[in-house]
Parts: structure tokens; C-alpha cells; sequence
């Protein structure tokens, strides 16, 4: 082919692309004006972008089950934010009528910083469902079913959006649990006796129904499928399953949630009495072939490992250590075989008193939580289960740091060394870290944990000051904020919540990722790649 030819041929296939943009520039204002036809725009509401490939996080959404339910479960709920700018926390009581508007909790300019919600404030005040529902019987009666009480709706807006966590509060100010956004699949793996009772809550953030159904699957195999415990969730509304009677006599079990319809917040409470609190199990990190578990305690006591496999596949398990001083292959953790469509418990002493986290993979995905000693009263012990890498920053927003206890993070890096960087703040102070400066930089060395006690700021208001929020939980709690540095290899992290002496674990809960911004995927076959480069 002659350079002449070429050029002729360059000209031709450009002339091509030009028309294929043409085309998709047509259909793709087609598509948007539909999209527009089919939803409402409101001025303003578009997230900005930060930077190619990244959208600010101008909303949230979360929903607690415990605030409002009284008795031994009920408390006021703690949220903390690492924003800069302004916002606002809005709440909203389940299972009330859709009249009722949300209540605005938060609406200063300051910087993001912990406040305790006290149930009661402003116009909620009462969560008891207004008349009682008349629910179908699930899985032949065995699955008692009705409206819930108690449960909490919170929304956040603009910055207060941004590196979000809102914490549920016992009667004695403890941290029970996080609250979670919601979504449309749940997988909850823990033990189970006849002397457990066993309760799962489903809770409807929006304003249309949500059909959901429960798998339950033990260590005599599956006892519930999607056929026969479909429910729907009213809007705004909140159910409670009793599972105890359908479970019986099994050991371990693993409850599966999704929604055909709409998104819900799971949750499941285990506790010896109804009188007692027990523990509120956090959701298992999805199914998955490789997972790290961190917040291992240094306290001597009971582990045992849970493990559910989902598929038709039996499971060869791999469990190993990472530790202060390196990773390793724990006693009993070479090989751990489980079958197919079952949950089983698997006893792992060789873990008592040995801080970090652990490690899992397998041939197959599985779901697992470990169970070790300690926990509120009434609960079977205390639960740790997986999350991923943290990414940007992590937020916690309720750690005891005074009278009402201790708080301690384990961090580990499985692969390559980690470095993060760790703020810690009273209520009313500022959370956020300006400019990079300030807190206190950990180093995580390579295949290895470290153990980072936390303590109040100096200067934070003594107990009984007064201030906005709970006077209770004033000096004895703060908010946390990890982030990873730039450079730093994936790292791993739990806030561990003792008692005041430091011997008994109360709560464990990941470090999850709170981000401030949302990365976009890399786009295949867009218009600039269809067009190439014009060469």
C-alpha cells in the first residue's frame, strides 16, 4: 500500500468513526431524556467531582435496629464524621406513620466531630409500632413474625455524608453495634443451642416496600430457603423473625438475607435471656476464597472458628496468624475440611491470649465469623468477622476512653509493610485531620499486627461537664479516624471495646473503609476510545 492509499484509507476510517459518534451522541440523549421523564432532578443535588474518575460523597444512609426498643437493648445512638464543611443528620423512628417528617439532629458548620444522640430528642419519641401487625406465619409457623419495636433511620446530607459512622449505644453507654447502610444481600454465620435465643430484624430505610427472604443453613444442613420465608417490609417499617423454634437444637448456623424488591438493613441478636442484652452479631463479609479477620484480643479464653459454604463444593480451609511478630500457621488451622451447604464450629485453642488477626482462604468462597470469650450479658461471646482493606480512611465513632471502659485497634498488614495515621476525639472537637498534621502515625511491618491502645485527648471535659449530647458518655467516649498513608501497603483494622479494667472483651467491630469520595471504574469503550486518537 502506497503512503497515498494509506492516507486515503486514514481518511475513510475516520469519516466512519466520526458517524459512529454521531449515532451514539443521538441515542445517548435519547437514553437521558428518558432518564429524565422517569425521575425527578433536583437543583443542586449533583455530587461534585474532585478529580477525573472521582464523585464526592454528598449522602448516606443508615439504619439501627436497638434505639427506641427499651428494656435491655434500647439506648441513645453516636455518630462522628470527618467533614470540613457543613451538613446535616436527619432521624426518623421505624413503624411510623409516613406523615411523621425526619427530625434534623445536626445542622452546624463545624468540623466533624462525635455527638451523642439522645433517643427522645426533638419530635421521636416513641418507636412502638402505632396498632400491631398481622404478619403471615413463616416456614409453617415455626418463624414467628411482626412489626418490631424500636429502630432508628438516620440520613446525613452533604459533608456530614462524608466518612460517616453512627454507633448504637446500650442503656449503660456502652457500643453495641454499628449501624449499617443498607443493602440486598446479608450473610450472618455464628453458633447457635437450645439455650439461644436467636432474633433477626429487618428494617426498611425507604419508602417503598422491600420483599425479603431468609436462608438458613446449619450444621445439619439447610432448614429454610427463599420458597418458604419471603416477607415484605412496609416503608419505613421494621420486622423482627424468632428463630429460635425452627433452629433448635443445631450448633452453628448461617442465615442468608436478600431482597427482590428493595433494600433492607439486617440484623441478628443472640442472647441466653430476653431480659439480657446479649450480642448483636455483625454481618460476615461476603462469601469469598480469601478474607482477613482482624481483632484478635490478647486475653486468654475460648476460640472458635464458624465457617458456612454456600456451594455444592466441599471446602479444604486454610487458616493462619498474623501476629506481632510475623505470620504463621496456627495448631489445628493446616487444613480444616467443611462440606457442602453446611455450618460448622471448629475449635481453635491454640489462639487463646495470641493479639492479631487471621487469615483465611479455601478452594471454594466461604463465610466465616469467630466467636471468642467475653461479651455484654447474655451473648454467647464476643463475634469478629471479616472486611476488606481499608481505603482512604476508616471511622469509628463511639470507643469507651474513660470510666465506661477501654478501647484498643489491632492492625495488620498481611502483605507489605503499612502505615497509617490515627486521630483521636471527644465530643464537640474537631475529628478531622487538616493538612496531614497531627495524630499519631502507626507503622504496620510486613506479614504483621500491631496493638494500639487509645486514650482520651488531653484536655477532653472530665465526666459530669456539661455539654451538648449524653453528660454520661462526654469523657468516656471518642471517635477514631484511621487512614492509611500514601505509599502504605493494604491494612487490615477493629476497634476491640474492653471493660474498664482491660481483661474482658466487650465488642469487636472491623474498621471499615468511611470514605469522603467515590472512585469511579476505568470505562471500556467509550466514545474517546471508539474515536482513538485521530491518527
Amino acid at each position: 500500500m502506497t503512503r497515498r492509499n494509506l492516507r486515503r484509507s486514514g481518511t475513510g476510517s475516520s469519516a466512519n468513526r466520526l458517524a459512529l459518534a454521531v449515532l451514539m451522541l443521538i441515542g445517548l440523549g435519547g437514553a437521558y431524556l428518558l432518564a429524565g421523564l422517569g425521575r425527578p432532578v433536583e437543583p443542586g443535588t449533583a455530587a461534585a467531582i474532585t478529580s477525573p474518575g472521582e464523585l464526592t460523597v454528598t449522602s448516606a444512609i443508615l439504619g439501627c435496629p436497638s434505639p427506641g426498643s427499651g428494656g435491655s437493648t434500647g439506648g441513645d445512638v453516636a455518630e462522628a464524621s470527618s467533614r470540613t464543611g457543613p451538613g446535616s443528620v436527619s432521624w426518623a423512628a421505624a413503624n411510623q406513620p409516613s406523615s411523621r417528617p425526619y427530625v434534623t439532629v445536626n445542622n452546624g458548620a463545624q468540623p466533624g466531630q462525635l455527638t451523642v444522640l439522645s433517643w427522645g430528642s426533638g419530635h421521636v419519641k416513641s418507636a412502638k409500632p402505632a396498632k400491631p401487625a398481622s404478619l403471615p406465619a413463616m416456614a409453617g409457623g415455626a418463624v414467628p413474625t411482626s412489626l418490631a419495636t424500636g429502630g432508628l433511620i438516620i440520613t446525613a446530607t452533604r459533608s456530614d455524608a462524608q466518612g460517616l459512622d453512627v454507633e448504637q449505644l446500650g442503656p449503660d453507654g456502652q457500643p453495641t453495634g454499628r449501624c449499617e447502610p443498607p443493602g440486598a444481600d446479608f450473610w450472618f454465620v455464628g453458633p447457635m443451642s437450645p439455650k439461644l435465643h436467636i432474633e433477626l430484624f429487618l428494617l426498611n430505610v425507604d419508602g417503598v416496600p422491600a420483599d425479603a427472604s431468609v436462608s438458613a443453613q446449619t450444621d445439619s444442613g439447610p432448614l429454610l430457603g427463599p420458597a418458604d420465608s419471603g416477607i415484605t417490609i412496609p416503608p419505613h417499617g421494621m420486622v423482627v423473625q424468632t428463630l429460635d423454634k425452627l433452629l433448635g437444637p443445631a450448633k452453628a448456623v448461617a442465615l442468608h438475607v436478600t431482597t427482590s424488591t428493595g433494600r433492607v438493613v439486617a440484623a441478628v441478636r443472640e442472647t441466653t435471656s430476653l431480659a439480657e442484652p446479649g450480642g448483636w452479631l455483625p454481618a460476615a463479609a461476603p462469601p469469598a476464597t480469601s478474607q482477613v479477620l482482624a481483632g484478635l484480643p490478647s486475653s486468654p479464653g475460648t476460640r472458635t472458628l464458624y465457617l458456612t459454604v454456600p456451594g455444592g463444593t466441599a471446602a479444604q480451609v486454610h487458616v493462619s496468624v498474623i501476629g506481632k511478630h510475623g505470620t504463621y500457621v496456627p495448631t489445628g488451622g493446616a487444613t480444616i475440611p467443611v462440606q457442602s451447604q453446611l455450618t460448622s464450629a471448629f475449635p481453635l485453642p491454640s489462639l487463646s491470649a495470641v493479639p492479631g488477626s487471621l487469615k483465611i482462604t479455601s478452594n471454594v468462597p466461604v463465610a466465616a465469623s469467630m466467636v471468642i470469650s467475653g461479651g455484654q450479658a447474655g451473648a454467647p461471646g464476643v463475634f469478629i468477622t471479616g472486611s476488606a482493606a481499608i481505603a482512604e480512611q476508616g471511622v469509628m465513632a463511639a470507643s469507651p476512653a474513660g470510666r465506661l471502659g477501654k478501647s484498643e485497634l489491632m492492625l495488620s498488614a498481611p502483605g507489605r509493610a503499612a502505615s497509617v495515621r490515627i486521630t483521636v476525639a471527644a465530643p464537640d472537637a474537631p475529628l478531622a485531620v487538616s493538612s496531614g498534621s497531627g495524630g499519631q502515625v502507626v507503622q504496620i511491618p510486613a506479614n504483621s499486627s500491631v496493638d494500639v491502645p487509645i486514650v482520651l485527648p488531653k484536655g477532653s471535659a472530665p465526666p459530669g461537664s456539661k455539654s451538648r449530647g449524653s453528660g454520661a458518655a462526654k469523657a468516656s467516649l471518642v471517635a477514631i479516624i484511621v487512614t492509611p498513608l500514601p505509599g502504605s501497603g493494604p491494612v487490615y483494622a477493629a476497634r476491640l471495646a474492653l471493660s474498664a479494667s482491660g481483661e474482658s472483651v466487650r465488642t469487636i467491630l472491623p474498621v471499615i473503609s468511611s470514605p469522603t469520595f467515590v472512585r469511579l471504574p476505568d470505562v471500556r469503550d467509550s466514545l474517546l476510545a471508539i474515536l482513538g486518537s485521530g491518527q
